[in-house]
């Protein structure tokens, strides 16, 4: 017995120590990219092995997520008991809740003595985001915080020097919306600092989206101004450039949410799969996907052209679904690191698609995507509707 006790103590002594040598080397990549923000220290992320940084909520990680897509709006006001009633009544069970928009506003106010503060972006949105989370715990919903990264039109407006600028004017997309530019540090750490909230608030997993570069970014790459920070000194060629820039961020986020125990995931195109990279946005599917908890490909059957030898995918939402499944099991089957699968599917209907290419989409179109994924192994989703309506009566536990 006095043997015993001696080897635990030995143990919880030795502990540490391996677990701090191994920590500060990943911490110590990044030790140049503070900015300004709160530097999570390699003594934080090691004790964080051990000890667990505790919201006061408490959550279990489902059997697996069937989630659905909330925004703001939505989680602050009317509409959320009724969606609370419906993950209530099915076998949905999981929230992806906007935390930081597509404009760039975090959807609630921060409390007084947050530092995001000094942002100034929050909106009354949601009132009181601890309280909503606090229903959630009581209902078992799980929680993930959705952050949109580098589409930020506000803080694009805000500081110039962030994004990308077409003459003396910040660059607008077609739609009008601004991105920042992640090739500069300060704008990771942005979203670092948001995220780290949303953990300490009791989210179990943040989700980032728009982790890329402008869409057709290739085509005025040479021609926009904007800083290239360290990556400017790098030899590699414009795309692999970009690929870099998004991959050491996926992988920056995750070193730094370490210490709250939070799970990390990433959407992305669905073509990006199919692809060695996306050369225009930096997004390559196995690299960022090496780096992530979860990869939320987003592979609504009316977002894709003629694909998989399908010509009209939307009109065959279980084939088109089936068919990248297919890919995607085959792409992440080479890592040595692989995430959990959790697409995002469709739950709304392309009418923009024109009359014959579209389907109206409803318990069976989202049942047909449910099991074309189940059907190859692929047991997590979430279903995306801007507006938050979901279809009635499906089965969502094929």
């Amino acid at each position: 017995m006095k043997w015993t006790t001696a080897l635990i103590l030995a143990l919880v002594i030795i502990m540490p120590t391996t677990v701090l040598a191994t920590e500060k080397n990943k911490v110590e990549k990044f030790a140049d990219r503070t900015y300004g923000f709160e530097k999570i220290s390699s003594k934080t992320v090691a004790s964080s092995k051990l000890f667990a940084y505790d919201s006061g909520l408490t959550f279990e990680y489902p059997d697996a997520v069937r989630g659905i897509y909330v925004t703001g709006h939505s989680a602050g006001g009317a509409r959320f008991d009724s969606l609370v009633g419906l993950l209530d009544t099915t076998d949905l069970n999981a929230m992806v809740i906007d935390i930081k928009d597509d404009f760039g506003y975090l959807t609630y106010e921060p409390r007084k003595d947050s530092e995001l503060i000094a942002l100034d972006i929050g909106k009354p949105y949601i009132q009181d985001p601890w309280a909503m989370l606090k229903v959630l715990e009581k209902k078992q919903i799980y929680p993930i915080g959705r952050i949109v990264v580098f589409k930020d039109s506000v803080l694009a407006e805000k500081r110039p020097d962030l994004s990308f600028m077409d003459g003396k004017n910040v660059w607008k997309n077609g739609r009008g919306e601004s991105f920042v530019n992640p090739f500069l540090k300060e704008v990771w750490d942005h979203n670092v600092q948001i995220a780290i909230e949303a953990a300490k608030m009791g989210f179990q997993e943040i989700q980032f989206d728009y982790v890329r570069f402008p869409e057709g970014f290739e085509k005025r790459h040479e021609t926009l101004k904007y800083e290239f920070e360290t990556y400017g000194e790098s030899e590699l060629d414009p795309v692999q450039r970009r690929v870099e820039a998004i991959t050491d961020f996926v992988e920056y986020v995750r070193e730094q949410l370490k210490p709250y125990g939070t799970k990390v995931s990433v959407d992305i195109f669905g073509y990006a799969a199919t692809l060695t990279e996306a050369p225009g946005i930096g997004q390559n599917f196995s690299r960022i996907s090496e780096n992530v908890d979860v990869i939320s490909s987003m592979i609504y059957p009316s977002h894709w052209t003629s694909y998989f030898g399908i010509d009209k995918p939307d009109l065959e939402p279980y084939r088109l679904v089936a068919e990248y499944a297919k890919v995607e099991n085959e792409v992440l089957g080479t890592l040595k690191n692989k995430p959990i699968s959790r697409p995002w599917i469709q739950d709304f209907s392309a009418s923009w698609l024109g009359e014959g290419n579209y389907l109206q989409y409803g318990k069976a179109e989202v049942e047909a995507q449910i099991k074309g994924l189940k059907d190859n192994g692929i047991d997590e989703y979430l279903l995306w509707n801007a507006g938050n309506r979901y279809s009635t009566g499906v089965n969502y536990k094929q």
